[in-house]
Order: C-alpha cells, then structure tokens, then sequence
C-alpha cells in the first residue's frame, strides 16, 4: 500500500482511518475511510489511490486526449514519445481530469460521487455504500424486476444527457462504471472522460457509451434504439443554445 497519499489526507485532517480495501483495478485501488465530518461533510468517504505508471493502461490514451494542447513544446514532445517523463505528465493528466470531471458534474447534480480533495496521483471522494458493503458495481447486481431493471437505464440514460449538456462524455462508460445503492444509480471512473467541444472523437465515444448501456439490459429483456438515442442527444446538445433548457425533449 502507498504512504505518500494516504498521508496527504491524514495531514490534511480529511480522514481518520483506512478501514479496508473496496477494489483494485488495472489504474488504481479504492479505499473505504473514516472521514472527519468537520472537514469532508461525511462519515466514510473512498480514497481512489492511481497505481505506479508500470501498472497503468494507458491504451488508446490518444483517442480520449485529442483536442488537448500541452503549451510547453518539451513537455508535448515527451508525452508524444513515451518517455518516462512523458508518462508521468500524462499519468497526471488523467488524474486531473477525474478531478475536473467529478467537481464539474457534482456540482452540476449528476449522480456522481462528490470529490473531497486530491494530490497528484489519488483522489477523495464520497462513499456510495454502508460500512458494512460497498455499492455493488452495475454487472454484479440483478434488478427485482423488469420495471427496476428499465428504471436503472432511464437513470443512466438522463445521466449521459445530463453530463453531455454539461460537457463531459464518460467514453468508458459499462456495467463495470456504475454503481447502484438504494434504487439509485452513480457513475465512476472518468480519467479517460472527454470535453465534446474539443475531442473530434466525441460523438463516437458517446454512441459506444450509450450502446454498451443499452446492450447490457437487452439482457432483461429491454430493448432500446442506441443508435437513435445517441443521434438524438448529439442534435441536443450542436442545438443547444438555440432551444431552453425547459424546452428541450427529454430522451426517456
């Protein structure tokens, strides 16, 4: 286990106890932690720590950062090449965008968790879940019923539409990046997330993430239009301006 960020926190008087490991993946491992409520506004809050460079995946890192301009050319050269360094500021840079992310859209009301405070290669959020359990992942749980299982898309699918209008596509988005507590959906996991207005890519990324989310509950036997359903928000939101928000068609 890492020192260095979990000491941050503690110095920072924002946590009082690591309580136990939540999960481990390919780019980082996630912490349950006591918080100080006078500092965090919470009881348990999770401790997202990145992994070391040679542990992270940065796979198709160019995709996801097209439209981003490094100022400082040795520094761009750097991270074009692969260098170790160049790696390190990319490593940083997908930190930094959860952290963008995360504040951009906590303070805009989707349902994501709350960030709390960062460092360089982790991040303090709120906790989704009790103390006992965390918020099973999308994939783990199984709805009630039909009519659970069809709530749990509208919620995801008003989700993407809410963080579209806000400018950020999650680009990543699966049964593995969203979390269900209590009937309520949240969504995790944004490094890889992208601004529309730069990535050329954009209107892909957010097709993939509507698509993967509609196939995975064909499973219950729910059938949706992706393709249409993607096509429409991206006319949404190239026409946003000229339509108010409380006029806009909703697409559940």
């Amino acid at each position: 286990m890492q020192q260095e960020p979990f000491e941050h926190f503690f110095d920072e008087g924002l946590i009082e106890k690591v309580l136990r490991p939540i999960k481990s993946g390919k780019e980082a491992s996630v912490y349950l932690c006591r918080a100080d409520p006078s500092t965090t506004g919470e009881e348990l809050v999770a401790l997202k720590v990145f992994h070391p460079l040679g542990r992270r995946d940065f796979r198709d890192e160019s995709i996801y950062r097209d439209g981003e301009w490094i100022k400082e050319r040795r520094i761009r050269v750097a991270v074009q090449k692969h260098t170790k360094f160049g790696r390190e500021v990319q490593g940083g840079i997908w930190v930094h965008r959860e952290w963008e992310s995360l504040t951009a859209l906590s303070a805009a009301g989707a349902p994501v968790p709350r960030p709390i405070g960062w460092t360089g290669d982790a991040i303090l959020m709120s906790y989704i879940g009790d103390e006992s359990v965390a918020a099973p992942q999308l994939k783990d749980y199984r709805p009630d019923d039909r009519v659970e299982a069809d709530d749990l898309l509208n919620q995801l699918l008003r989700a993407i539409e809410r963080m579209l209008f806000h400018e950020v596509i999650h680009g990543d988005l699966s049964a593995y990046n969203v979390l269900v507590w209590g009937g309520e959906i949240t969504l995790i996991d944004f490094p890889q997330a992208v601004d529309p207005k730069k990535n050329r890519f954009a209107a892909s990324l957010l097709e993939r993430d509507v698509r993967r989310i509609c196939e995975y509950f064909e499973r219950f036997g729910i059938q949706r239009p992706a393709g249409r359903i993607a096509a429409d928000l991206w006319t949404g939101w190239e026409f946003a301006d000229l339509v108010p928000e409380e006029l806009r068609p909703t697409i559940v």
